[in-house]
């Protein structure tokens, strides 16, 4: 593969991973203003625009909507990995097979772990009670892509460089935004489940607690029963 190629795939895979639709309208658009030689001719046809441009509208506005970019991102998270091999397939497929399988591999991956960033970002979002936090991500994600993916283009190494140094910063909001996205994640399982979009979670009753053993019951006598017990006694025993 070139070397520009391996950049390029990774690159687009990232984009593809935060918004897919965003990455095939630059690519293609640039591949049909300017006819440039390593952008596959398939992402400037024009049926690909168009679909890829409605999409594109139909996210920007899913996306900046709080639990509707979550539910969003859950149905992409097969389209998303697929969209990114596609393209790194496609960007080594003129060169050779072994290049086609490497370029699918590169964006397929790479898009995987970018929308599982985006996707686990996004629910530590949606904790924060204001919508505008959501507009503002979602309009900062793709202005970052539409950009790097662009600069990718002119210079594959620099986009490359930094979409990993995006990657790992992401990576780490992640980890130290844990708790607040498992907590989201209880609250949006609990949402599905009353909306009926996910199956019921199995509750287990907790076990009833253990009942103390019977304490041994003492006989004591009351003073009736002592009267009596005395009185049958023989005269001579008496004291």
């Amino acid at each position: 593969m070139g070397a520009e190629l391996i950049p390029l795939a990774f690159t687009t895979g990232w984009g593809s991973g935060i918004n897919a639709y965003a990455v095939v309208l630059v690519l293609g658009l640039a591949d049909r203003i300017f006819g440039l030689g390593q952008i596959p001719d398939a992402l400037a046809r024009t049926d690909v625009l168009v679909g890829a441009g409605i999409l594109f509208a139909v996210e920007m506005l899913a996306d900046k909507i709080p639990y509707v970019d979550s539910v969003w991102d859950s149905v992409h998270t097969v389209v998303r990995p697929t969209v990114g091999a596609t393209i790194g397939y496609l960007i080594g497929h003129e060169t050779a097979s072994l290049d086609a399988a490497i370029g699918a591999a590169t964006g397929g991956v790479t898009a995987l772990v970018s929308h599982g960033i985006k996707a686990g970002l996004r629910a530590a979002v949606n904790t924060s009670p204001e919508p505008a936090s959501n507009v503002v991500v979602s309009t900062t994600e793709d202005v970052a892509v539409t950009g790097i993916t662009a600069l990718a283009i002119a210079h594959p190494w620099w986009a490359a460089s930094i979409a990993l140094v995006l990657l790992a910063a992401g990576a780490f909001l992640v980890y130290k935004l844990a708790a607040r996205i498992r907590g989201y994640k209880r609250r949006y399982d609990a949402w599905g489940e009353r909306v009926g979009i996910a199956a019921p979670r199995t509750r287990r009753r907790p076990p009833a607690p253990e009942s103390p053993p019977p304490r041994p019951r003492t006989q004591v006598e009351t003073p009736v029963e002592a009267r009596v017990e005395r009185s049958a006694r023989p005269f001579d025993q008496e004291t």
